[in-house]
């Protein structure tokens, strides 16, 4: 089986740079979306599916330091900091708000390949067969999700969004998303068609514990699984 690249999301005002880097990154089999202005690549990263993030704190409209707290209300995204500050104190604040690492610019993008695979290594390679998320376990093998303790009853395409969910718990998922990681789900299908089955994952989930909504739908972007480990 052939192994999806991965996907990485620059927000760098330099548009040099952001040539030199897209340029090698896809030499070692990660594919880039750019973006100059910081609010264009908050979009794309709700509108897309991304593996990494690579930061320049200096950025039009919006300081790069806010751009990590805002990534963080929804989602865990890895986020490389790659920055011509060198003040130790960004630095500091960078870590603090959630970044996983710090690159002072000048440097050899060759180090920058060997800090991403090193993130990725540590955070989200392999998922698994079985995992407990919460009130949720995820059989990836046998196909079947438990939620507290009861196995669910789901058709293939409820496996395949609420799985995602699951797997993407307290962070909101855009419904173009669902639709086109969902394997059971055919491709001309229109984004209604989510709506439809999430109403019929949250009737399943309701009839063992209607004391909360544990799926809830963001404005502009999708669902969000509200799950506490």
């Amino acid at each position: 089986m052939t192994q999806k690249n991965i996907k990485i999301l620059l927000i760098e005002d330099d548009p040099d740079l952001l040539m030199t880097l897209s340029l090698y990154l896809q030499k070692y089999g990660m594919d880039t979306e750019c973006a100059e202005d910081p609010y264009i690549g908050l979009s794309l990263l709700a509108q897309y599916d991304f593996d990494l993030i690579i930061l320049d704190l200096t950025l039009p409209g919006m300081d790069g330091l806010e751009v990590i707290e805002k990534i963080r209300e929804n989602s865990n995204i890895p986020i490389i900091i790659s920055s011509a500050r060198n003040d130790l104190t960004d630095k500091v604040i960078g870590l603090e708000r959630g970044a996983d690492d710090y690159m002072p610019k000048p440097y050899n993008p060759r180090e920058l390949v060997t800090r991403i695979k090193t993130i990725l290594r540590r955070t989200n390679i392999v998922a698994p067969q079985s995992e407990n998320r919460g009130d949720f376990v995820v059989d990836t093998k046998g196909h079947n999700i438990k939620f507290k303790n009861k196995t669910l009853e789901l058709t293939a395409a409820e496996f395949d969004i609420l799985n995602i969910l699951v797997q993407n718990r307290n962070s909101a998922i855009s419904r173009e998303k669902l639709l086109y990681e969902s394997k059971h789900i055919d491709d001309s299908s229109s984004i209604k068609n989510i709506d439809v089955i999430i109403s019929r994952i949250r009737s399943k989930l309701g009839k063992i514990d209607n004391s909360k909504s544990y799926i809830k739908p963001v404005r502009g972007v999708g669902y969000i699984l509200i799950d506490e480990a």
